[in-house]
């Protein structure tokens, strides 16, 4: 028995019903929609200079697809050692370059360039370098050890060979100082109060052969710049089997040119024949860079960093 009773929805009745036709009902949104506010005239600017602005850009876009177009982009494999020019740069025995313009000018005051390095991993590159530059300025150079190293060896005190004949300070168009630190990795500051040290090995041979005042092509600082790191970071601290890599390339780009870029000593031979020396790598060494290494050596500054691996 049922507990309660419930209206029968069939028969005549059922069929009188009027059933939905939807779930619900919602009132009707086509209407006259109601008039516009005022539009505020600072946002009609900026969307008058939006609209502008992608004008124009839309105008340049289609000049720069119209000179790709008229231009030839050089493909990437290329060798760009065949576009260097034999006269793209001096040679190193030219007159110096401005100091004052290049490392500020201090009104009378000696530029001094101060590098710290560890003894027990010397920079030879900044010691040809400095050599390099004994012989375009009247240098004055000093070697200390800081505190933080208990000993140095005599050959690493004497670098910079015998300091016998002083002059008057101001008669030095630069000071040079090395001190032998105990630190990671090479720092130089020539402006002691206002600059930050420039760390790593390559990156201070980059400044200082800047001081030749040489100017290069674009395609050969970046070439120049290539075989710095090469040298350092796969040559000197890379594997064996980076080091053929960079002995091969190097032996390639040799049998084109008399150095590494170009026809004239630059910043990428001097790190690149000291870190041969430093890993040993020298005797090993193709024909081609065999040859080069002796050309290096018969120049005064490479043959005298010899003396210190002795």
């Amino acid at each position: 028995m049922p507990m309660y009773k419930v209206r029968p929805f069939h028969g005549p009745r059922a069929a009188a019903e009027q059933l939905p036709t939807c779930m619900y009902r919602l009132p009707s949104l086509h209407r006259t929609a109601p008039p516009q506010e005022e539009v505020d005239p600072s946002l009609q600017a900026l969307e008058s200079r939006q609209e502008e602005i992608l004008k124009r850009l839309y105008e340049l876009k289609s000049a720069v697809d119209g000179l790709s177009k008229m231009i030839q982009t050089p493909d990437a494999d290329v060798d760009v050692t065949n576009i260097i020019q034999t006269g793209d740069c001096s040679p190193l025995t030219a007159n110096g370059a401005d100091l004052d313009l290049m490392l500020g000018k201090d009104y009378g005051a000696l530029k001094d360039i101060v590098i710290n390095a560890n003894p027990s991993l010397p920079p030879l590159s900044l010691l040809v370098l400095h050599s390099l530059l004994c012989e375009r300025y009247k240098i004055l150079s000093a070697v200390h050890t800081h505190s933080s190293v208990k000993s140095v060896p005599e050959n690493l005190l004497k670098c910079f060979g015998e300091q016998t004949k002083k002059q008057p300070r101001h008669e030095y168009q630069l000071g040079f100082t090395l001190i032998w630190k105990d630190v990671p990795k090479p720092q130089m500051k020539f402006s002691i109060q206002t600059m930050c040290p420039i760390e790593g090995e390559g990156n201070i041979a980059r400044f200082l052969f800047s001081l030749f005042g040489q100017k290069y092509s674009a395609v050969t600082s970046t070439l120049m710049d290539s075989w710095v790191d090469t040298a350092l970071f796969q040559l000197k601290e890379g594997s064996s089997k980076e080091r053929g890599a960079v002995l091969r390339a190097m032996n390639a780009a040799l049998g084109k040119t008399a150095w590494l870029v170009g026809n004239e000593l630059s910043v990428a031979d001097v790190v690149a024949w000291c870190a041969l020396q430093q890993t040993g790598s020298a005797n090993t060494a193709p024909a081609n860079v065999q040859k080069w290494m002796k050309s290096c050596e018969n120049l005064a500054p490479f043959s005298s960093v010899m003396k210190l691996l002795k």
